[in-house]
């Protein structure tokens, strides 16, 4: 029996060191809202939806040290629709936003999983609204890639911190053959942010296993932000090519938007627009959207807020600003979109 005790205080003391040098997190979002959509050529459609401002999501992330300045860390975050319990997504992901192990220290960082591309984040991090909610800037896109936001089977690299605030990443992912998977990614980011000043260059390579040929679909853009106290600006250009036998597209996107702090509120406005051109068909399409939005943060994690935006289609588009049970039905062909939305967020 004394033999049991002392065989237990012994293992208790290594968990002990263990548990010292290594850490889990349990984190998440919720956000949900009143929101009211009203697209042309359908009825209007009020729900109860989410995603307003932050999307909402459970997760859980982990480090470990390593000793020597090394540390290895993981991440895995579920998207959650807390308005009717369900997580992860249609595919049947259930950690579908990332979920990745990680490795890091003086050289950087490397990731491999499911993760953020490259060329997303200018798109996110220099939209006001964040690309989430009724003010999401991709609202506008017409030619978007299969990994647009998110690559499954990545690699990515990040650059370390302290580097004269020079910062970057690079991203490989494979499509490994399997049917229905988007094809290979190859994607790289690099950055400078001093003070109130933030600028980013991205670019991708897509390549379109569906297509003849297998295509890449190309995309590159730059994005930036400045602090001037009174308003944030920010903003980007992205442009996406791609091009195979009897079809030759080009899209052109820009957002501008801007933050106004006032007090324990902010104000949140901006206008995004795009133009398709399709030098097979010979014609253009232009799709644009004006949002305004207003949050007021009650604590740090706890926040209400209200949105507002509209939607100009061109002749050959159906873009919303919202999607999903929240519509009755996809506005006609050059037909307008409009909704609001009045939510709380909050992290935990």
């Amino acid at each position: 029996m004394k033999k049991s005790l002392l065989a237990l205080a012994v293992l208790g003391a290594f968990a002990g060191v263990a548990s010292a040098q290594s850490s889990v997190t349990l984190f998440g979002t919720i956000d949900l809202d009143a929101k009211y959509v009203k697209n042309d050529g359908s009825g209007r459609r009020v729900s109860l939806s989410q995603d307003g401002i932050n999307s909402s999501q459970l997760g859980f992330r982990g480090t470990e040290d390593l000793g020597g300045g090394l540390k290895a860390g993981f991440l895995l975050l579920a998207a959650l629709s807390p308005d009717t319990g369900k997580t992860g997504d249609a595919a049947g992901r259930f950690f579908n936003r990332s979920s990745y192990v990680r490795l890091m220290g003086g050289f950087g960082e490397v990731r491999l999983g499911r993760d953020y591309t490259p060329t997303f984040w200018n798109d996110t991090i220099f939209d006001a609204f964040g690309t989430v909610g009724l003010g999401d800037s991709t609202h506008v896109g017409q030619l978007l890639s299969g990994t647009f936001v998110r690559a499954d089977n990545s690699i990515g690299y990040f650059l370390p911190s302290g580097i004269g605030g020079i910062y970057g990443q690079a991203m490989v992912a494979a499509s490994e053959g399997a049917s229905g998977n988007p094809g290979r990614y190859i994607g790289g980011r690099i950055g400078f942010a001093a003070g109130p000043f933030d600028i980013a260059g991205a670019y991708a390579q897509q390549r379109v296993d569906a297509a003849p040929g297998a295509p890449n679909q190309k995309t590159y853009n730059i994005g930036g932000s400045y602090d001037l106290g009174v308003v944030k600006l920010m903003g980007y250009y992205d442009r996406d090519t791609l091009s195979f036998t009897g079809f030759n597209q080009k899209e052109d996107r820009y957002s501008f938007s801007g933050v106004v702090p006032l007090g324990q509120g902010e104000i949140h406005a901006g206008y995004d627009r795009s133009k398709l051109k399709d030098s097979i068909a010979n014609n253009s399409n232009t799709v644009s959207q004006f949002k305004i939005g207003y949050v007021y943060n009650l604590s740090k994690r706890t926040a209400v807020y209200t949105n507002y935006s509209r939607l100009s289609n061109g002749n050959l588009s159906q873009n919303g600003v919202a999607g999903g049970t929240a519509i009755t039905a996809a506005p006609t062909a050059g037909g307008k979109s409009s909704g609001a939305e009045f939510g709380v967020r909050h992290f935990f």
